[in-house]
Parts: C-alpha cells; sequence; structure tokens
C-alpha cells in the first residue's frame, strides 16, 4: 500500500506516509462521499505505517507475511526481542498450533505393485500351440501383485506410532504381514524406534532403529532386527554411516550383517539440475558397481530423464526412461531395463500423493532389438496422445473449476477492494492534475495510459478474454520528480488498484511520455519497475 521497498528506511516509510496521508486526509474533502472514503483510505494508510514503523510487527510481517499478524499469541512476546527471535516464537506458536491438532493428522503411504508376464508377444512357442483354440492371440499374465499400506498416528510432539501391513502374491503362493512401531524423537539430534511384527510367510520380528547427528555434517543410522522362524533365530544388523561432502554431496558407507551380508560404499550428488549416484557393494550373494543420472529440467512440468548401468556377478543392467509431473498431486514415470541375462522389462510407475502404482511388465527374456524399441517408443506414443487428448483438457476444466470457486469465495473482498481503487481514484484526480501541470512545465514523465491485469498476446490463446483495468491516474500519482518506482511486489496492493483476475497471471503495460518522447514497458505483476528508461523508447525511425 505504501508502495516502498522492503529494506526501506524510517525516513523513507515517513516520507511514503506523509505524501498519502496528503492525498487522503478527510479534512481536504467537502463532499461527504469523498471525505467518508478519504476516511476509509486514510485509516488504511495508518495501519499500514503502524505495522511497518514498529520493528516488531514489521519483523513480523517481513517473514511471514499479513498471516503472521493475525497468529494467537503475540500480544504476550517482548517488545525488545530482535527479529531471528521474533522467528523463533513464530516457530514455537506454530508448533503449539500442530500439537492441538495432532490427534486430527495421519500420514497414510501406499504401494501396489502388479507385476504382468508379456513375454508371449516376443517369445512365442508357435510351433507347440497351432492346433490350440485361440492360440493366435498373446497371452498377457499377472503374475505378482504386492500391496502395502502405512499410517502415522501422533501421540504427542515427540512420539508417533505406525502401523504397516503388506500382502503379496506370485504365480499362485502369497502371503501377508503386519508391523507396529513406536517412534520417539528423543533430541534435536536423533530418535529412535521399536518395532514389533509377524506374518505367515516369516515368524515374529522384533527390531530396533536409530538415529543419530553426529556432527553437523554427519549422521549414523543403526537397524538391528532379530527375525523368528521355525529355523531358528535369525539376527540382523544394518549401520550406515553419511557424511556431508558438500552442500550437494553426500558419502554412504554402510555395512549388513546376517541376512544378505554386504559391504556398500555410495556417493549421491543432488543439485537443482542433476542428479548422481556411484555405489560399489561387495556382498553374499550380490557384488555390483552402479552408475546412475538424472536430468532435471527447470519447466513447469518438472520433467526428469535418467539412465543407470549396474555391472555384477548376477550380470549387466541398463536402464533408461523419465517421468513428468501430469497434474499437481500426480507424477508418471517409465523406464526400460535392458540386461543380460534378466531381458527386456518395461516399468511403469504413477505416484499419487503419497501413494505409488508400479507396473513392472516382463517383455522378453532375450535381448530382443524389437522389444527394446516398442518399450521405448510404445510409452511415448501412449503419454503424448493421452496428454493431448486426456489430461491436458482435464487440467484445463479442473484450472477453471478452482478459479471459479476462488472468484466466488473471494467476490465480496475484490468488490470491497474495487470499491475502494475507485475511491482512491476520485481523490487523486486533484492532486494528479498538479502532477501533471509540474511534469509538463519541465517536459517530464506523464503517464500516457496504464493498464494493469490479463494480457493475451499468444494468437493460440485468442480465444480466452482481456481482463484489464485503467491505473493511469493512479501511476500519474506516483510520479515524483519524473520518476516512477515500483517495488518488488504485486501491485494489486497500491493506491487505486486491484485484482481484476484473483488467481490469473497479471501484467501492467505502460504508455509514457518523457522529454516528448513516447515510451512504453511492460513489467510482471511481482517484478520491480522503474521508469523512465532509455530502453523503453519507442522506435519511430520506420
Amino acid at each position: 500500500l505504501l508502495n516502498v521497498r522492503r529494506e526501506a528506511s524510517s525516513e523513507e516509510l515517513k516520507a511514503a506516509y506523509r505524501r498519502l496521508c496528503m492525498l487522503y486526509h478527510p479534512d481536504k474533502h467537502r463532499d461527504p462521499e469523498l471525505k467518508s472514503q478519504a476516511e476509509r483510505l486514510f485509516n488504511l494508510v495508518h495501519q499500514a505505517y503502524e505495522v511497518l514503523s514498529d520493528p516488531q510487527t514489521r519483523a513480523i510481517y517481513d517473514i511471514y507475511g499479513k498471516r503472521g499478524l493475525e497468529m494467537e499469541g503475540w500480544e504476550v512476546v517482548e517488545r525488545r526481542r530482535t527479529p531471528a527471535e521474533i522467528r523463533e516464537e513464530f516457530e514455537r506458536l506454530q508448533r503449539e498450533r500442530e500439537e492441538r491438532r495432532l490427534q486430527q493428522r495421519t500420514n497414510p503411504k501406499g504401494t501396489i505393485s502388479v507385476g504382468i508376464d508379456a513375454t508371449d508377444l516376443f517369445d512365442r512357442y508357435e510351433e507347440e500351440y497351432e492346433d490350440v483354440s485361440g492360440s493366435g492371440f498373446p497371452q498377457i499374465e499377472i503374475n505378482k501383485m504386492h500391496i502395502s499400506q502405512s499410517i502415522e498416528a501422533p501421540l504427542t510432539a515427540t512420539d508417533t506410532a505406525i502401523l504397516s501391513g503388506s500382502l503379496s502374491t506370485q504365480n499362485g503362493n502369497g502371503g501377508g504381514s503386519i508391523n507396529f512401531a513406536l517412534r520417539r524423537v528423543t533430541s534435536a539430534k536423533g530418535w529412535g524406534e521399536l518395532e514389533f511384527g509377524a506374518g505367515d510367510l516369516q515368524g515374529p520380528l522384533f527390531g530396533l532403529k536409530l538415529f543419530r547427528n553426529l556432527t553437523p555434517r554427519c549422521f549414523v543410522t543403526t537397524n538391528c532386527a532379530l527375525q523368528f522362524s521355525s529355523r531358528g533365530i535369525r539376527p540382523g544388523l544394518t549401520t550406515v554411516l553419511a557424511r556431508n561432502l558438500d552442500k550437494n554431496t553426500v558419502g554412504y558407507l554402510q555395512w549388513r550383517w546376517g541376512i544378505q551380508s554386504a559391504m556398500n560404499t555410495s556417493i549421491v550428488r543432488d543439485t537443482k539440475t542433476s542428479h548422481f549416484t556411484v555405489a560399489l557393494q561387495l556382498g553374499i550373494p550380490h557384488s555390483f558397481a552402479l552408475i546412475s543420472y538424472q536430468h532435471k529440467f527447470q519447466d513447469d512440468d518438472q520433467t526428469r530423464v535418467k539412465g543407470s548401468l549396474k555391472a555384477g556377478f548376477f550380470g549387466t543392467v541398463v536402464e533408461y526412461g523419465a517421468e513428468r509431473k501430469i497434474s499437481r498431486h500426480s507424477v508418471l514415470g517409465a523406464a526400460v531395463s535392458v540386461g543380460v541375462p534378466q531381458g527386456v522389462s518395461l516399468k511403469v510407475k504413477l505416484n499419487r500423493a503419497s501413494q505409488t502404482y508400479f507396473f513392472p511388465i516382463h517383455l522378453t527374456d532375450q535381448l530382443l532389438p524389437s522389444a527394446v524399441f516398442y518399450a521405448t517408443v510404445g510409452p511415448l506414443v501412449v503419454y503424448f496422445a493421452l496428454h493431448r487428448l486426456v489430461i491436458k483438457p482435464y487440467l484445463r476444466a479442473q484450472k477453471e473449476k478452482e478459479l471459479e470457486k476462488q472468484r466466488e469465495s473471494t467476490a465480496t473482498d475484490i468488490l470491497q477492494k474495487k470499491q475502494e481503487a475507485e475511491a482512491a481514484v476520485r481523490l487523486m484526480q486533484e492532486s494528479v492534475r498538479r502532477i501533471i501541470e509540474a511534469e509538463e512545465s519541465r517536459m517530464g514523465l506523464i503517464i500516457v495510459n496504464a493498464w494493469y491485469g490479463k494480457f493475451v498476446n499468444d494468437k493460440s490463446r485468442k480465444s480466452e478474454k482481456v481482463k484489464v483495468i485503467d491505473v493511469t491516474v493512479p501511476l500519474q500519482c506516483l510520479v515524483k520528480d519524473s520518476k516512477l518506482i515500483l517495488t518488488e511486489a504485486s501491485k494489486a496492493g497500491l493506491p487505486g488498484f486491484y485484482d481484476p483476475c484473483v488467481g490469473e497471471e497479471k501484467s501492467l503495460k505502460v504508455l509514457y511520455q518523457f522529454r516528448g518522447v513516447l515510451h512504453q514497458v511492460m513489467a510482471l505483476d511481482n517484478e520491480a519497475l522503474r521508469i523512465p528508461k532509455q530502453s523503453h523508447r519507442i522506435d519511430t525511425d520506420g
């Protein structure tokens, strides 16, 4: 509202406050309606100045915005606290609110995996089934399935109960298990977890897991387990030591004793644009070396492509694939696995919120180029067809529905903001007239036209409706000494502005005259703007 930068000094705040007070002071207006409107806007300016002129409330607003000021409990905070202390106090108050809501929370997670045997598509024994009815069609079968689910129930701020279960079946044989775990956060540096389990394939299980930060850059995890079975007690111990090698790289050392004993070392580097892993394991029965790389594209769909090479006593496997966000809560991925002696497989995975659906499709036991080709091209063709014909129209309809709900829920507030903006423009008229006279006398900055809202320049979106408001007067009112400076914040909060298209991307388009020459600029809603500038000049040579 005051149009000051976040780092504004007290003098800058006072100057902006005085300017708006002069503009909106009720005593300057004789008309009863204008006087009433001026009084309301004057009070809003005064409230904004009170928040920003107080070091404590300003620190809260800078960090958490308006919602921070509405947080319960601030009235007990000492006035002399620093911004860092205020941040800690805010987080403490948030924790208290979370504790009151603990009993209403769970964190469900689940996985459904369906294994499909499609080897009949490429490895057919035609000579053995020539006389069998229906043998002309490939037989595709579901040969295994796995379902697991877990929920977390917070008991206190430090204790959490976890209940999980799973069911598995493969080629007609199956079983299940159920596990109960109790986790306690012992300090800011560590936690411990006790686990009890039972199943029809395995006997009772007792486990203990410990996590501890040894230093700010190093932590250790230990998992001990006792598996009871008809063959006796089978103990197991897994220890992982990890260290941050730099800001984006972590090194791991793992030692596993008991069932499938092994030693493993790996280095994982994760940055904004890539994820790289190299690992080496020596163990019984599996020893292998692994290298994998994932590239993260910086697009709205969070597209990622990946590839890996794994070689060991079991053979060699090359895997490549991609994943992409298809909606707000869903990520779809596919990978092709080519190996000796495993053959060729296609793995399709869908993550929907905290649920994972996994479909490994085994295509052939041999290295057939045709299987590799169809496993690679087939998912791409299906994805692009679904994306164009189903996903994109669905997301567009969902977005429109959400925008409509948002418009309805904010309709009253937007109407009030619109009335305030219109009132502000009426109150600005006299000031704007004086500013224009002063600027014209020195060939200064004159706002010819200004619009704020949604512009449609793309021909592919020409069916969309343009939603803009005229903000020529409010912008001219902000001109001082032939300069206009807008801070890096949404312009909907400026005096005389309001949001004409809630939830949609907005821009500000300005046509202005400086030293008798026309200039034009378009800025995004949250983009800082300074005019005049030489780069805004309109070339009239042609």
